[in-house]
């Protein structure tokens, strides 16, 4: 079967919002796999219906019908506890704004997801020291976000989302607030971690970001409308 040969496999996806009467119907039956080690695009214009499916594939959101398979598990039926268990495990999230703790340190930011799942504190340690090296930081590792320039932040942020070893690492417009000299060296970084085997999905509206993907999935009033891959 397909699905055991992908990270991410979705089928026939629909999500219905009631709004006082009205029913939107954000994704109208999607389909698409992702292999392990693809650096994937998901582009749309604003209601398109992308920042829905990045909810349901980020396990953030339950889809209203059809399945999602990641790493052959069913998630598409799981109760929030356990969407947050496999969150937390399986997916790490970078976002536009970064969403540091501005009294916590780089490290001290980037250990919290070891936290959550219950790592012993010298663990964290190790390993969050490791990723922070990993993104050119291990000289800022006791510094607050405020005494770091957007980049070192995003970089922090990029390191927060690689600590638990994620099956897939989720960027949502990452170089929306950065200027793009640093936004260059963001994605470079990103191309760095797809040479090391990350899956890398890229939430974007930008095509100039999109084009540094293998495969760009655009979707329009949600369905898809294309799903084009490099040659």
């Amino acid at each position: 079967m397909q699905e055991n040969m992908s990270v991410i496999a979705v089928k026939d996806l629909t999500k219905h919002y009631s709004l006082g009467s009205q029913t939107v119907e954000a994704l109208r039956g999607i389909s698409f796999d992702i292999d392990k080690g693809e650096f994937i695009a998901i582009m749309g214009p604003s209601g398109s219906g992308k920042s829905t499916l990045m909810n349901i594939i980020g396990c953030l959101d339950s889809p209203t019908g059809g399945t999602y398979h990641l790493n052959r598990q069913e998630v598409s039926t799981l109760d929030g506890d356990e969407l947050a268990g496999i969150r937390n495990k399986e997916i790490g999230f970078v976002f536009q704004n970064f969403h540091l703790l501005a009294r916590n340190t780089a490290l001290d930011n980037v250990m919290l997801p070891l936290k959550y799942a219950g790592i012993e504190k010298s663990n964290q340690i190790i390993r969050g020291k490791e990723v922070l090296s990993q993104v050119g930081l291990e000289s800022r590792v006791d510094h607050q976000p405020s005494e770091l320039s957007g980049g070192q932040q995003q970089r922090v942020a990029i390191a927060r989302a690689l600590v638990n070893n994620p099956s897939i690492l989720f960027a949502d417009e990452p170089t929306g607030n950065l200027d793009s000299q640093t936004g260059h060296d963001v994605m470079e970084l990103f191309h760095n971690l797809h040479n090391q085997g990350q899956t890398i999905i890229l939430i974007t509206h930008e095509n100039e970001v999109a084009a540094e993907a293998q495969r760009i999935i655009f979707i329009k009033d949600g369905l898809i409308e294309s799903d084009t891959r490099k040659e």
